[in-house]
């Protein structure tokens, strides 16, 4: 009785390893840094131009890609984010695939996004801290991180 369960399942995960392509963890890696970016952006409960502004060109600059590249990205990154039930995932792959010097630059990305609308809720605060916490990126990083992000952002 249970041959017939287990061939179908077999089947089954046959057809989906061949229908998926499989995805790179470069692919994987820019997935999980916009999803953090866009859990940011939504934290104060408001999605701002300024902040979509800041993501679409950080994504351009940092992933090297083009404007409908970025915004097919942050479609499949917005349903990841949702469908998430932590940050846990996206955090492991980055700080699996990324060194800190690159995690710090995320950081600094991270910053720019809460501070992009010119204000800063605490709401935000606290997530970025304990974000950079679990991409074990150092306090004294972090501090240098939004010192150069608010030093990017200019007078207000």
């Amino acid at each position: 009785m249970l041959e017939p369960l287990r061939q179908f399942i077999r089947q089954r995960r046959s057809v989906e390893v061949h229908a998926a392509p499989a995805e790179s963890p470069h692919d994987e890696i820019q997935l999980a840094a916009t999803a953090l970016l866009l859990d940011l952006a939504y934290a104060d409960g408001d999605f701002s131009p300024p902040e979509r502004a800041h993501i679409e060109s950080a994504l351009s600059r940092h992933f090297n890609l083009d404007l409908p590249s970025v915004q097919a990205l942050l479609v499949m990154a917005d349903g990841e984010r949702m469908k998430a039930v932590d940050h846990f995932q996206f955090t492991r792959m980055i700080g699996e695939h990324l060194d800190v010097g690159q995690r710090v630059v995320l950081a600094e990305v991270m910053y720019g996004v809460i501070l992009a609308d010119g204000r800063v809720e605490d709401r935000e605060s606290v997530l970025l801290r304990k974000l950079a916490n679990l991409l074990d990126v150092a306090p004294g990083y972090l501090s240098e991180a939004r010192r150069r992000a608010s030093a990017a952002q200019g007078p207000r």
